[in-house]
Order: structure tokens, then C-alpha cells, then sequence
């Protein structure tokens, strides 16, 4: 038999490398976790039982808080879905992205029903495509990447909240990617559900079985999953006339709305039973213990529906109504059960802070990982830097001549929303609203409501912060609602 050549040898050399590449990969993954990220949608920051709530009974969401850390002051990065999403996704300000309030059908500009002073930026209808998500830089890391649900980071195709076919989740980094309204209202017209009226029965979920499937199959490198719920947005309904008996024994008498909140309560429970099958499927599927668990909002709660106290405002506007949300985090044997967490956070550092985990380095983004604090170890910097917001935009547009000009605590009602921005540094936080160019400064430690304007008793600190604001938007080449 004749000898090998160079060339066959070199030939054999390099299919065996090939041969080996995915048990390289493997190796080199093996010992990193899987991340499974919960997303809700609107969910207010006071509305689960282990954030205090008086009568939502939220008992998977709070198993998931006890197992893990819970953060008290972690921030979504704007006061509206669409904004908030694509920040999350690239761990860039919505301020930088030019992407502040929620994609459309159309571009253009935003219609109001009435004569504003100013005129916001043109509508932003997509993520443009060279923005890198959390699932292209896992990908880099070796990860698999899976996303089912409310995408709503692109104009919509074909129906309300349609992926896009060329700006959906596969044209983001998403490898699996499952479109799926579940039993959520949206779905209704299509999939009608029969009323249930036995206690402890819910409605079957397509997107939840689907997120389930995934968890449960074998996989041969890690995972990132991206369950983004549609709940608790509206419409809010339920077919579960159990549920509805049981609040309208538990809600107060006295209380505003009460049967929107009677409606809320029992949508909420609907979703915290669709957290726990989620992890009822992670459970069965063995690998639990090498996952984190993520559970976060995009933004606050609706002030129709819920109330956002002790917090100022909701949904829509920039006092922390509208931009604190829950957040836990569960990591068996690496982050302390029970751990409350009250540094500031807010939802541009998921990215740094998965990739961290991942063991990769992130891109260049406005956020920073929290991984380290998470593990009771010292802290990052968060605590001393500033973290901003910006929403040059109105709200609502249909209905702004009858919404109240003020917006105050758990009033129930759509108030009116003008063009405007915000810091916090510290315990302080300033507001800037463009209009009038007036700003309002708040001490969070001991305000959290905001109810008592400091701008007056500590211009010197007002000014500070505001310069700091304007110049951080200015570099980050924010656009700014302009003069009509």
C-alpha cells in the first residue's frame, strides 16, 4: 500500500478538525448555562404579591422571587413597549436607537387630536438590522438561541403585531422563532374560548406549550429562550368565570374601576399560571439547576387597569409608575434565595449582563453587567452612575383634548403625556419636560411618590443634573420633539 502524501495527510488532518469541531464546541459550552428570559408586558411594578400587593395572588412569580433575587428600583429603559424592547435587545438607549415610542403601520408623524406646541420626531417603524441583539451575540458565544411571542420591534405585517418578514426575530439572531398570539384576547377572533367556570382550570396556551416543547428537548449546547409574553397588555378578559368570582369576593368595594381591577386580577393570576408551567417545563426537563431564569417588564402598569402605588404615574410617562418594574432573577446554587436587591437597574443591561454570563464580551452599548452584584459580591458602578430616559413624544394621541393635564397617584385615568426626559443619579432623579423647559427634581429615598418638587430648595443639584441630561442626549444624538 503506498505511503500517504503531504497532501493526503494534510487532507486527513483537516476532516478530522471538522469531524471535531462540534465536540469542541460542546466542551467549550458545556459548563455555561442556559437563559431563559421572561418577558411580561405592562405589568406594574406594585402587582405581584412579593412586591406587596394586597390581593393578587401571584404564587409562581413569587416561588421564582423567594428562589432567587428580587430588585426593588430596576428600571425598564422607556415608558412603552416598542421603545423599551429594542433597548433590551441591543442594550442601547432608546434615545441612541431613535427608536422612543411604538412602531405603526405607516411611517410619518404622529397624529394628536389636538394643537400641540411641539411636533415630535418621525415615527421609527424598525430595528434596523446592523443593530447586534442579545441572541446575535449569544450566537457568537455558541448558543442557541429561541424566541416565541410579542416581538413588536418592527411595523406591523398583516394584522396587529405581525412579524415582519424581513425585521422579525430570525432576521435578528433568533435560530427558532415560533409566532404565537396563545389564549391572550388578541386571538379570540380567530380562536374563540369557551367560558370556564371550574376552579382551578385555565385556558389552554398555544405560545406557552410551545415555549414548554422547546425546554423540554435535548439540546446539545446552551440556550438562550426568550418567552415574551403578551399578557398583561389589553384588552384585558378572561374566560375564567372562577377567577372573576374570586376577586369580585376580594376587591374592596370602594375601589376605582373596580371592575376593570376585578378583570386585571384575574387576567394576572392567568399569567403567573403560564409563569409556572413555563418552569414546570424547565423543571422536567432536567436541566433547571444549569439554567438562570430572568422575569422582567417592559414597562409600567396601565392606569386604567392597575394601580401603580406608592409609585407617581404609570404606562406612558416618566415618573417611575411608568418605567420601575419587577424583576427577579434565579440561579441554583449561584445567587442566594431570598436576596432582595436594591440597587439601581434598568433593562439596557440585560445584554452586558447575559453575555457576561455567557462568559463573551459585549459589544459596545449603553448598558453595564450586573452579573457580579447579583452574587452578593461588590457591587458594579451602577449605584454611582446616571441612568436616562427620553420620550419626545405625546400620549395619548387619540383622546389627548379630554385626558387630565395632571398625572398623579393611582388615579386611574389616561392622563395627557407631553414631550419629555429624565436622570437619575443617585437617589435623585430630575425631570425635564420640553415644552416650557421646566424641570422637577425628586429625592427617591425618601419620596418615592414624587410628590415634593425639590428644584426650587436645590437649584445648584437641578442644574447639575440637567446639564448632565442634555449633554448625555446630545452625545448620544438623541432627536428632540421640535417648534411648530
Amino acid at each position: 500500500m503506498p505511503e500517504p502524501t503531504f497532501l493526503s495527510r494534510a487532507a486527513v488532518t483537516v476532516l478530522c478538525i471538522v469531524a471535531l469541531a462540534p465536540a469542541f464546541a460542546t466542551a467549550e459550552t458545556s459548563n455555561r448555562p442556559n437563559i431563559l428570559f421572561i418577558l411580561a408586558d405592562d405589568l406594574a411594578w406594585s402587582d405581584l404579591g412579593c412586591y406587596g400587593h394586597p390581593w393578587h395572588d401571584t404564587p409562581h412569580l413569587d416561588r421564582l422571587a423567594s428562589d432567587g433575587v428580587r430588585f426593588t428600583q430596576a428600571y425598564s429603559p422607556a415608558p412603552i413597549c416598542s421603545a423599551s424592547r429594542a433597548s433590551i435587545l441591543t442594550g442601547k438607549t432608546p434615545a441612541r436607537l431613535h427608536f422612543e415610542f411604538v412602531t405603526k403601520n405607516e411611517p410619518g408623524q404622529q397624529k394628536i387630536d389636538l394643537p400641540t406646541l411641539l411636533s415630535a420626531p418621525p415615527l421609527t417603524l424598525n430595528l434596523p438590522l446592523a443593530e447586534r441583539t442579545i441572541a446575535e451575540c449569544l450566537n457568537d458565544e455558541g448558543y442557541q438561541t429561541a424566541f416565541f411571542g410579542k416581538w413588536h420591534v418592527s411595523s406591523h405585517h398583516q394584522r396587529y403585531l405581525g412579524w415582519s418578514p424581513t425585521h422579525g426575530p430570525k432576521q435578528q439572531g433568533f435560530e427558532v422563532a415560533e409566532e404565537d398570539y396563545g389564549a391572550h384576547p388578541y386571538n379570540w377572533k380567530r380562536s374563540p374560548v369557551e367560558p370556564i367556570t371550574e376552579v382551578g382550570t385555565f385556558a389552554p396556551d398555544s405560545m406557552v406549550d410551545r415555549v414548554g416543547d422547546f425546554l423540554r428537548k435535548q439540546h446539545d449546547r446552551p440556550y438562550f429562550a426568550m418567552a415574551s409574553s403578551f399578557y398583561v397588555h389589553t384588552p384585558v378578559r378572561t374566560p375564567c368565570r372562577w377567577l372573576r368570582e374570586k376577586y369580585d369576593a376580594r376587591v374592596p368595594s370602594n375601589s376605582k374601576r373596580r371592575k376593570n381591577r376585578i378583570e386585571y386580577a384575574a387576567f394576572l393570576e392567568t399569567f403567573d399560571h403560564h409563569v409556572g408551567q413555563i418552569l414546570e417545563s424547565l423543571d422536567a426537563s432536567g436541566q433547571a439547576d444549569q439554567t438562570i431564569v430572568v422575569f422582567y417588564s417592559d414597562n409600567g402598569g396601565h392606569p386604567e387597569y392597575t394601580a401603580n402605588a406608592p409609585l407617581r404615574g404609570s404606562k406612558w410617562n416618566l415618573y417611575e409608575g411608568g418605567i420601575r418594574v419587577p424583576m427577579m432573577v434565579r440561579w441554583p446554587d449561584k445567587i442566594a434565595g431570598k436576596t432582595v436587591n436594591d440597587q439601581p437597574v434598568i433593562g439596557y443591561d440585560l445584554l452586558p449582563t447575559m453575555i457576561d454570563w455567557a462568559g463573551g464580551d459585549p459589544p459596545e452599548c449603553d448598558g453595564e453587567s450586573i452579573a457580579t452584584a447579583m452574587h452578593g459580591q461588590a457591587k458594579t458602578t451602577s449605584n454611582e452612575r446616571s441612568l436616562i430616559w427620553h420620550f419626545p413624544y405625546y400620549h395619548p394621541e387619540t383622546g389627548f383634548a379630554k385626558a387630565p393635564d395632571s398625572i398623579g397617584v393611582d388615579d386611574f385615568t389616561t392622563s395627557r403625556t407631553r414631550p419629555q426626559s429624565a436622570i437619575r443619579r443617585g437617589r435623585y432623579k430630575l425631570l425635564q419636560f420640553a415644552e416650557d423647559d421646566r424641570v422637577e427634581l425628586y429625592d427617591l429615598d425618601t419620596d418615592i411618590g414624587e410628590q415634593n418638587d425639590l428644584s426650587s430648595e436645590q437649584p445648584d443639584l437641578a442644574a447639575k443634573l440637567r446639564q448632565e441630561l442634555q449633554e448625555t442626549l446630545t452625545r448620544q444624538n438623541a432627536r428632540f420633539a421640535t417648534a411648530n
